[in-house]
């Protein structure tokens, strides 16, 4: 199988493109995070999702180190091919490195204040390896 998919992508600068983590049988999204070739060619060819962390300026596994895997039910891609859409079964229910289902659990009030509208799940202590 050659890997001329990946052409229909439009990278940025960086190589990156930004991938939505979307929650199969809900429609929730779950998160929003950056994909390079290699971390998307392993989340087609592993069926699990795999980001490429700009933070740590490697590849992310999801769920390395929490346990919470996603896996990947379906990859689509937007009509401008500049964005991936991850069709995910999210494992333990917990998306966000808060302890939460979503990223996405701030919402615009009427005040114009950011109120959170989703629970924390797990505290994310009990979730991630401190050193």
């Amino acid at each position: 199988m050659t890997d001329t998919w990946l052409d229909a992508i439009k990278w940025d600068a960086d190589g990156l493109v930004p991938a939505i983590a979307q929650e199969e049988g809900t429609g929730v999204i779950l998160m929003m995070a950056w994909m390079n070739r290699e971390s998307l060619c392993l989340t087609r060819e592993t069926g699990h999702a795999v980001y490429w962390s700009r933070s740590r300026g490697r590849l992310w596994h999801k769920g390395e180190e929490s346990g919470h895997q996603q896996i990947v039910r379906a990859l689509r891609v937007d009509c401008d091919g500049d964005v991936v859409l991850l069709r995910v079964e999210q494992k333990g229910g917990i998306a966000c490195h808060t302890g939460r289902h979503t990223c996405f659990f701030r919402e615009l009030d009427a005040n114009g204040d950011w109120a959170e509208v989703s629970p924390v799940l797990q505290d994310p202590d009990s979730i991630y390896r401190n050193p």
